[in-house]
């Protein structure tokens, strides 16, 4: 995989956050994904909202598993600390660095292949532990590196660019999120970044797990008419997809739209969105409510954006298992290996 990197130098007089970081020290490679992809706009997304909440980047630990979102992670925080897994691992391989060292601030970027598909177990375990993280799932419907097959979350009825129909039921991250217990649960699409941006802060300042649902349409394979996870289907419905060998450059599609309201999408194939930001007085501290609204909306055809639903008071997998404050790969042989009698006593009780 070949990175292009930015040059190190930047005006003197860009802005500077409460650390006295520029916006530039918390980017990373120059992407390399298709012209107007969505997921160039949640790496700039994650970008300001980590220079606003002034986050250290070398307290960051970025976490991927495999594909076009996986592959995100380079071109944003270039100064933390990265990891890419094998596909579908990246929740597993968090949770292990996570108990290691609970001092970092843990970022995981998948996809809709990765998370709903052969990660659908790891992501299931991991948000059901309650490990301290912010998971984002970047959401396009189809499988964008081996050009554009159905993903499990691409809606039943949707068509591809050949005009294949999609018969599966598909699989509402969001949803699955809430039954697994997720104590903050959020939706949103990749161009709206005013909501966008606070929805992530939020996320990194939770304490537990926090997941983050993310339409973002697939310019090249994904956003046409008949798909429901197209720009247009997002701020009208979901999905595209189709078989090029030459991307035409595309104008990135933003929404500005009030909260309570519908916005219609049209993506550039034609496909429509209709997105559903959630009003200002919406109670997101219900999760049966939560849920019940979430599956009505979507039976009127609309994607719900917005904080579905947070427990405030919610602890995480250090919580539940009582370790130590001290991380444990800061524990020495003495602290790891008490001696017989401790074990000894500890089997005892266990007996």
């Amino acid at each position: 995989m070949t990175y292009i990197a930015k040059p190190l130098f930047h005006h003197p007089k860009l802005p500077q956050n409460a650390l006295g970081f520029t916006h530039r020290d918390y980017e990373g490679a120059i992407s390399t994904l298709c012209a107007g992809c969505g997921h160039d706009s949640i790496s700039a997304a994650i970008i300001q909202a980590c220079f606003e909440l002034s986050l250290p980047p070398h307290r960051i630990a970025k976490l991927s598993g495999i594909g076009c979102s996986s592959k995100t992670p380079a071109y944003f925080l270039g100064n933390s600390h990265g990891f890419n897994s094998v596909h579908g691992r990246m929740p597993s391989v968090l949770t292990g660095a996570n108990l290691a060292n609970r001092d970092l601030i843990y970022l995981g970027v998948s996809g809709d292949g990765d998370s709903a598909s052969i990660g659908l177990g790891q992501f299931a375990h991991c948000i059901r532990r309650g490990v301290n993280m912010v998971y984002i799932v970047e959401n396009n419907g189809v499988y964008g590196l081996t050009k554009g097959q159905f993903s499990a979350t691409a809606d039943r009825g949707s068509k591809s660019k050949r005009g294949a129909v999609n018969m599966d039921s598909p699989i509402d991250l969001v949803a699955l999120a809430l039954e697994f217990g997720a104590s903050f649960v959020a939706r949103g699409f990749s161009g709206d970044k005013a909501q966008l941006v606070p929805l992530i802060k939020a996320a990194f300042l939770h304490k537990g797990a926090a997941f983050l649902d993310v339409v973002s349409p697939c310019v090249a394979f994904n956003n046409h008419p008949g798909s429901t996870k197209s720009f247009d289907y997002v701020r009208a419905h979901n999905e595209a997809v189709n078989r090029l060998d030459f991307m035409v450059g595309r104008e990135e599609i933003t929404a500005d739209y009030a909260p309570g309201t519908v916005e219609t999408v049209v993506q550039h194939d034609g496909s429509v969105l209709r997105l559903r930001k959630l009003s200002a007085d919406y109670d997101p501290h219900d999760r049966i409510a939560s849920f019940d609204y979430l599956q009505k909306q979507r039976a009127a055809g609309e994607i719900v954006t917005g904080l579905l639903f947070v427990d405030p008071d919610a602890g995480d997998l250090h919580d539940f298992l009582d370790t130590v404050e001290e991380p444990l790969n800061a524990l020495g042989e003495e602290e790891l290996c008490p001696g017989k009698e401790i074990l000894a006593s500890f089997n005892a009780a266990h007996r």
